[in-house]
């Protein structure tokens, strides 16, 4: 899912890795192409969340709101230094955590009150976000081997391909079943993938910024130097 994506394999925890020379102005344009349909999903599936009752949809639109952060810091980062890579990265990581907790606190809150959500809107949208997804994935499908910002890009949009099927399988599940435990599962695993993807990112950040105000070795060669 994003949530590993934008903790990991696509680009650790301090987002995407920028490009040289005159490719930077098509990974400016990929990046902000990316974060703005996430952006855009995130919006739509939390508010379809609330009215449907589905904390899979929430969840999801947390998955949502990651790769859209992940995509900004790489956006940002294009020309910085490595400590505001690593103070984005800390500041990513501390929102997506406090959005996890929260996440999955209702989740276990709506799975106490049995709430069952509406199965069919609940499709819809995460239909909705499977196409954003793969539109995003087949744009950037030639990246997928090459260097890692397109790679990293094409990970992220995969990943939220597999978000999106999980929510699908959880509103199926509700439909055929009348019960609200396949939403509540699906959310509880994408808030937990989300968490772990924000503390791998939270160590990463701690780590580069210690090692950027370390005392510069016998050589001189610090970070912070």
């Amino acid at each position: 899912m994003a949530g590993n994506c934008c903790g990991g394999s696509c680009g650790g925890g301090g987002g995407i890795g920028s490009p040289n020379g005159a490719r930077q102005a098509d990974y400016r344009r990929v990046l902000r192409m990316a974060m703005l349909v996430h952006g855009l999903m995130f919006a739509i599936a939390m508010t379809a969340g609330f009215e449907t009752g589905s904390m899979a949809l929430r969840a999801n639109a947390l998955d949502f709101l990651a790769s859209a952060m992940n995509y900004g810091v790489g956006l940002w980062m294009v020309g910085r230094a490595l400590e505001g890579r690593a103070w984005a990265s800390l500041a990513k990581g501390l929102a997506l955590t406090v959005l996890g907790l929260w996440v999955a606190a209702s989740t276990a809150w709506s799975a106490y009150a049995g709430t069952v959500p509406d199965a069919p809107v609940m499709s819809l949208v995460a239909l909705l976000g499977l196409g954003a997804n793969l539109s995003v994935a087949a744009l950037l499908f030639a990246g997928r081997r090459g260097g890692p910002t397109l790679r990293a890009v094409w990970l992220c949009a995969r990943n939220g391909v597999l978000a999106n099927a999980a929510v699908l399988m959880a509103a199926a599940g509700v439909w055929t079943m009348g019960q609200g435990w396949p939403d509540h599962l699906v959310a509880a695993v994408i808030a937990a993938t989300v968490l772990s993807a924000a503390l791998a990112v939270l160590r990463q950040a701690v780590g580069e910024l210690r090692a950027w105000h370390a005392p510069a070795g016998p050589t001189g060669s610090g970070m912070g130097s």
